[in-house]
């Protein structure tokens, strides 16, 4: 693939960066944005888990719905 035509939809660092250094620059801008995306993403999915079961393992059944499909809503 020619990364040399996809140049104008790039900023102007990677634009740069791509006519002295080659394609290289694109594999490591793209290796360096799912290091940092990757990471929060399954941080932020991990956290969320934990609070719905902390909150699923505290939850005084009282306040539990009865919940049946395809019944009417009162």
């Amino acid at each position: 693939m020619n990364f040399v035509a996809l140049t104008p939809f790039a900023c102007a660092t990677c634009s740069n960066a791509w006519k002295h250094g080659g394609a290289d620059a694109i594999g490591w801008a793209i290796a360096v944005m799912l290091m940092c995306i990757v990471p929060i993403a399954s941080g932020v999915l991990f956290l969320m888990v934990r609070i719905a079961r902390r909150e699923r393992a505290g939850l005084d059944p009282q306040y539990m719905d009865d919940y049946i499909p395809g019944s009417p809503v009162n």
